[in-house]
């Protein structure tokens, strides 16, 4: 799972004035940052030009589908600029200091060799869409801003290359490591060798797109199939309609989780609910999971909320472990909260209205905050004095944080008016929050704080869609092999009852949620579910409300956890005392899990009133 322990802190500074490339740095971030600019400001102009004017912007929609392109691809080169692309959590960290270069030079050129070929196979890519001559707007041909693939490729490979050590023997063996991956790729008969290697590569810590990427090239490689299918379906995802409002919804929650709005929120509920024993825990639970769905980043709820709710529970004399465990736990929430991104990548990819799949999250989210915040309250000592409320003091809260109390009535009253798209509500979202925490709060600086943000949020988004895309050339190898369905016919072969494969349905998820990361588990696990789900008569919506509850749990499993690594580089305490700490958040949220997946009417009854 995602390191930690090894990461700078989650907000990104743009490159300081040091060294001779600060000045390539500061460009790629605005860059970056005027993209997600362009993609909030498109779809909010054509909101106001289609309920004024009744017309539209030419194009619009094609502009910002491919600024996800765009984000993507320059993202993912600032992520491995700055060292921030996912990654396992590997054998490096127990190895020896004296030992740390030579698994970095190895993991690295691993990594520069799958890059590499990648890289290649983009340019095959672009070059068979530059002979097509399509034109994507005002006369600029696609092939144009298809080209940032290769680039980014190459960029990327060169960045893994650079950060594989600081000398230059370091550099070499990385560069000897990579040269051998290929000669071994092209001169041995089986796949063997390469599987090795590659899983040599997942215990070093390589990032997660090399593995799904190395995979996807030996499938493909070994089938005879062209290698430029994997950037093909890299950018066909990207370019997908509903795609964009991943990364708007993201910049939404970046703007609150940087701005003020965690102390006023904080201060809102403390006021409402600190004379309530147990209010301390309410607020914590609702506030990391609330931001958690907006960022789609349970470890920068993590980061960024941490320091803020640890001294509101020790002040109600909430123990030290309980209380780590409780926010750990609660950021892994917002999964199921809408708009969380894994509820529209999920709809995505299960080809399901995304409007539904957000509803039928409802009801089960509530379930489980509802169970977590009872266990919170339940450890909180019985003696503690509640805090006498305050009605000026309440008011004050209110009124000082009523912009961002607004915030879910923007974001639902756009969904569910039916007058705008997903995309466009995100970016609805993005810009409220925007002028929220800059024009009226102004917690955040235009020049200073803006672009450092969006530069963040880009560098997070770009990791995410490069993971995506190569998971889902892996993903369509499986269909197309009909893997899928040899699985499917195997499952109904083997399992009767529909309620016996829900049970095993969930211990699968479970190991799926702790070794792999939520949006390529998405992808490569959900064309394989559905289908056997249908076959025993389980609704995909249904089957995605269980698929991402198993997900929230496999971010709190011990001992690979992705937010017990998180917390412990918050907290500062070992891992084995985070697992500790969550254990019975994860015993009772493992009881949710079963209510959700055999009560159907928890996801299904509120889809089922409002969109008839």
């Amino acid at each position: 799972m995602p390191q930690a322990a090894d990461t700078p802190p989650i907000y990104h500074a743009p490159s300081e004035r040091a060294g001779p490339w600060w000045r390539v740095h500061r460009v790629e971030d605005t860059v970056l940052s005027l993209v997600l600019a362009t993609m909030v400001l498109l779809p909010v102009l054509e909101i106001v030009l289609r309920s004024t004017l009744s017309i539209g912007v030419a194009n619009a929609a094609a502009l910002v589908q491919h600024g996800v392109l765009l984000v993507g691809m320059l993202g993912a080169a600032v992520a491995a600029r700055e060292g921030r692309l996912l990654s396992i959590a590997g054998l490096g960290r127990w190895l020896p200091e004296r030992l740390h270069w030579v698994h970095r030079a190895a993991a690295g050129g691993l990594a520069m060799a799958v890059t590499g070929v990648l890289a290649s196979a983009a340019w095959d890519f672009v070059a068979v869409e530059r002979e097509g001559g399509n034109l994507l707007a005002y006369g600029v041909p696609v092939w144009w801003v298809e080209a940032v693939m290769p680039a980014g490729f190459a960029l990327i490979a060169l960045r893994l290359w650079i950060r594989s050590g600081e000398r230059f023997a370091d550099r070499a063996l990385s560069l000897a490591v990579a040269a051998g991956l290929l000669g071994v790729a092209t001169l041995s008969s089986t796949a063997t060798p390469v599987v090795a290697l590659l899983a040599l590569a997942v215990l070093l810590g390589a990032p997660v797109f090399v593995v799904l990427g190395g995979v996807a090239l030996l499938l493909f490689a070994g089938d005879d199939l062209p290698l430029a299918a994997i950037p093909l379906n890299h950018y066909q995802l990207t370019v997908n309609p509903s795609l964009p409002a991943i990364p708007l919804f993201t910049l939404a929650g970046y703007f609150l989780a940087e701005g003020g709005a965690p102390a006023r929120l904080i201060r809102v509920f403390r006021a409402l609910f600190g004379r309530f024993r147990g209010g301390a825990a309410l607020v914590t639970v609702l506030l990391t999971a609330f931001f958690t769905s907006f960022t789609g980043a349970s470890g920068v709820t993590i980061l960024a909320l941490g320091g803020l709710l640890m001294p509101l529970l020790q002040g109600v004399r909430y123990p030290a472990r309980a209380g780590i465990g409780l926010i750990t736990s609660g950021c892994s929430l917002g999964v199921l909260i809408p708009p969380a991104l894994p509820l529209i990548l999920y709809a995505i990819i299960a080809r399901q209205p995304i409007e539904t799949m957000l509803l039928a999250a409802v009801v089960p989210a509530a379930v489980m905050t509802t169970m977590l915040v009872l266990l919170g309250i339940w450890r909180q000592p019985k003696d503690t004095a509640p805090t006498p409320f305050d009605a000026a003091e309440a008011f004050a809260a209110l009124k000082a944080a009523k912009w961002e109390l607004a915030i879910p009535l923007v974001t639902f009253g756009g969904l569910a008016s039916g007058l705008v798209t997903p995309t466009e509500t995100a970016a609805l979202t993005a810009l409220y929050a925007f002028i929220v925490e800059v024009l009226i709060y102004r917690d955040l600086s235009l020049t200073r704080d803006v672009p450092r943000v969006m530069a963040e949020c880009g560098l997070l988004v770009g990791g995410i869609i490069l993971i995506l895309g190569m998971a889902l050339g892996f993903t369509n190898y499986l269909i197309d092999a009909q893997i899928a369905d040899q699985v499917s016919e195997w499952v109904q072969a083997s399992i009767a009852s529909p309620w016996v494969f829900l049970l095993a349905l969930n211990g699968l998820l479970l190991l799926v949620g702790a070794f792999m990361d939520i949006y390529s588990a998405i992808i490569v696990v959900t064309p394989l579910i559905v289908p056997i789900g249908l076959a025993f008569g389980i609704h995909p919506v249904h089957l995605g409300v269980i698929f991402l509850a198993n997900m929230e749990l496999g971010f709190l499993t011990p001992p690979v956890g992705m937010n017990l690594f998180f917390a412990s580089y918050r907290f500062g305490k070992p891992i084995g005392e985070v697992a500790r700490a969550v254990l019975p958040a994860l015993a009772v949220l493992a009881v949710g899990v079963l209510l959700i997946t055999y009560i159907p009417a928890f996801s299904m009854w509120l889809p089922g009133v409002l969109l008839r």
